[in-house]
This record gives C-alpha cells, structure tokens and sequence, in this order.
C-alpha cells in the first residue's frame, strides 16, 4: 500500500469515527432528554414531547409521531390554534390530549376551550380549562414516537446506544495500539539509525586505522630505502680513497 493510499484510508476512519461519535453523542442527549420530558411533568426550555397514540389529528400528525408543544399563556390561543392540554373527561381523565381550537367558552365559571379533533371534527365532551393547557403545538417528528419506544427497550438500547459507543471505544483503542506500534517502529528505526552511524563510524575508524598503517608502512619504507642509499653512497666513496 503506497503512502497516498495510507493517507487516504487514515482520512476515512477518522471520518467514520468522527461521524460514529457526533451520532452516539446525539442518541446520548436526545436519550437523556426524551427519557427525562416524555410522559412527565418536566420540560427542555420550555418545550416537552408527546408520542401520538390516536388519529385524531391525522391531517396534521399521526400515530406514532413525536409532537412538541411549547408552553404557552391560555391567554395568547385563538380558535384554530393547536393546544395541548390535559383532558377532564373521565373517560380518558389527565391524559395528555392535542386538538385544535373551536372557540373560548366557559366551564363551571372557569375559562376554557372547546377542542376538537380534525380526523373527525366532532367536538371534545369536556373542554380544556386553561388551568389544564400545557402548551401549544409547535412541530412534529415523523414517526419518532417508534424510535423512542424502541429506544426505551433493551434490544433498542443495545443496538442505538451501546454498539455506536462500543465501536467508538473499539476504535480510539486500535488507534490508541497503532499509535503504541508506531512509536514503537519509531524508536526501532531511530535504534537502528545509531546503530548504523556507530557502525560507519566504527568503518570510517578502522579505514583511517588502516590509511594510518599504510601511510607508516610508506614511511618506514622511505626512511629503509634513505638508509640504504645512505649507506651506499658511503661504501662508493670509500673505493675512490
């Protein structure tokens, strides 16, 4: 594998990784407030969640979708408006119910709404009080009242939750071992880099051991031949006596 293909194959896993991270992150948040705003009393910045359970509003969301409605001043609706609110009717009494507005009524002296749901546009039995309003119908989430109630079970939890950070973690610890190898390689090659300049230098040493030698050999040589000549100029001018 060439170096540009290494680069490029690095490039992607840590996309993949970044992405895995930023998703399990989001899973982890949308969780902890879905599980801590769905079905209670508590609220996200003054917004709180519902899962549909009927088709009574099946024009504008349907069985299944996450709803959210923010909170809202009773006196602020008008008919036409979406409201939120919990139902007096006994047969379904302090159940989350979201219908639209028909008109502002009154009910046992208290001001209240009368609500219908638009599936089949028949009128509430009871009216929402606008003691009992929780807020009004900003947006919906197509279908992600599913989503959270598998979320919620355990073979949801292990497969959006546990796995994405597992492999996460599985991830940063091969980069984490790569790193250790790496360095390791590193270390190895930078050993082996002295040991390969203590070796020319114990090369370049015996070579000028060697020239030393060589040039002491010459020299030895030189002085032999000097003294020879030496002598033997002295052996002819003894014959001319």
């Amino acid at each position: 594998m060439n170096q540009r293909m290494r680069k490029a194959m690095s490039i992607i896993a840590k996309v993949i990784t970044a992405i895995i991270a930023v998703f399990a992150v989001f899973v982890m948040v949308f969780t902890i407030i879905s599980v801590n705003t769905v079905g209670r009393d508590a609220d996200f910045l003054g917004y709180k969640p519902y899962i549909v359970l009927s088709d009574s509003m099946q024009d504008t969301f349907a069985v299944g979708d996450l709803t959210v409605s923010k909170k809202v001043d009773p006196q602020t609706l008008q008919p036409g408006d979406i409201v939120t609110f919990e139902s007096i009717d006994p047969a379904n009494y302090g159940e989350i119910v979201t219908h639209k507005i028909r008109e502002i009524t009154t009910y046992e002296g208290k001001q209240a709404f009368v609500t219908y749901g638009t599936t089949t546009g028949v009128d509430d039995a009871y009216p929402a009080l606008f003691e009992n309003v929780v807020g009004e119908y900003v947006f919906k989430l197509p279908k992600m009242g599913y989503f959270f109630n598998f979320l919620k079970s355990p073979s949801g939890y292990f497969l959006v939750i546990l796995i994405p950070f597992a492999i996460l973690i599985l991830a940063q610890a091969l980069h984490f071992f790569k790193l250790v190898r790496q360095y390791k390689a590193e270390q190895q090659e930078e050993l082996n880099a002295q040991k390969r300049q203590m070796e020319e230098e114990r090369e370049k040493s015996r070579q000028m051991e060697e020239e030393l030698q060589r040039l002491r050999a010459q020299i030895a040589d030189a002085q032999s031949a000097n003294n020879e000549n030496r002598d033997a100029d002295y052996g002819i001018s003894g014959e001319d006596e």
